[in-house]
């Protein structure tokens, strides 16, 4: 069914690698390299098209119907840079790479032993010849782990530091998704990569798995008066469910350790107590800005000061 926008996307990846990249590694002396610039190619491509999609359908749904009139450009242009950063880059899927060999090596060494690691389709075998429903159980395993992932980093005071970068927005936008501190981003790329490779997560499955998420995170975070309705709300995390999130004073600060951490599915916040589907859109950011709380404005003021609270804990 989408075969050919899989053959077009090829053929985009091919031309591009040989017509662009592959000439600058000759020229740099650099040609042992070009199997990994190769991937590298692939996975800029999906970031790029990735965010111009996003800007194009999200931002034209920004100026349809906004939840608020926002003026601080300079806020927005540094959430901008982190989603280039991150998505361009593709953070998670370079760790995946990266840690395959490793796990790979384990998962060797212990097959030597007779040890032989179960994956999700050691588990359920039929999953193996349904891509689709594979693919669907595995948005909702990691779904899961994000989920308690996101729990902690509001409940432990060392990682709320961190995360309270993210939370630190007053003007929300589809943008402001990837606003995170760089440690923040190790640590939860990594629990994620970590629990893919144990699962089992193929890495073609993994790179859609990925974009499915931030596409809806985008969509989630976006500057744009929308809920679906009361039974979608419960299905799928939507702007008006995840703003409430963000809210000051309810988000991280209301009930006991916030409410609405679902990533994806609000089914989990639903489960665990802590679902807040009030027909709301809040006033984004952290309480103790009214007070004076820096949390900078631009990316490396928001670095420096995300250590500091890391480190000093005040």
């Amino acid at each position: 069914m989408f075969n050919w926008i899989q053959e077009l996307f090829a053929e985009l990846h091919q031309h591009v690698f040989e017509s662009g990249v592959l000439p600058v590694l000759y020229a740099l002396e650099l040609g042992g390299e070009a199997e990994r610039a190769f991937n590298a190619t692939e996975l800029f491509l999906i970031g790029a098209i990735e965010i111009t999609f996003l800007a194009i359908v999200l931002g034209t749904l920004e100026k349809w119907r906004p939840v608020e009139v926002q003026s601080h450009s300079g806020w927005k242009k540094t959430d901008a840079l982190y989603t280039m950063l991150h998505r361009l880059g593709f953070v998670p899927l370079l760790l995946f790479f990266m840690l395959m060999p490793l796990v790979d090596t384990l998962d060797g060494a212990l097959r030597m032993h007779d040890i032989i690691p179960p994956n999700l389709e050691d588990w359920v075998p039929w999953l193996a010849g349904a891509p689709l429903v594979s693919f669907l159980v595995y948005l909702l395993v990691l779904d899961f782990v994000a989920y308690w992932l996101h729990r902690w980093q509001h409940r432990f005071n060392w990682w709320w530091s961190l995360h309270a970068l993210h939370h630190s927005q007053r003007e929300m936008s589809f943008w402001s998704d990837d606003r995170n501190h760089l440690l923040d981003d190790l640590l939860i790329d990594s629990a994620h990569v970590m629990v893919a490779l144990l699962i089992g997560v193929p890495p073609g499955q993994f790179i859609a798995l990925v974009v499915a998420s931030r596409m809806i995170e985008s969509l989630s975070h976006a500057n744009l008066r929308l809920h679906f309705g009361r039974v979608g709300e419960r299905l799928l995390v939507s702007p008006r469910f995840h703003r409430v999130h963000h809210g000051v004073g309810v988000g991280h600060e209301g009930r006991t350790q916030g409410c609405n951490f679902a990533v994806l599915f609000p089914i989990w916040d639903v489960m665990f107590g802590t679902a807040n589907f009030e027909p709301t859109f809040p006033a984004t950011g952290i309480r103790d800005q009214a007070d004076g709380r820096e949390y900078g404005d631009t990316f490396w003021r928001q670095q420096w000061l995300g250590l500091q609270r890391l480190l000093v804990r005040q």
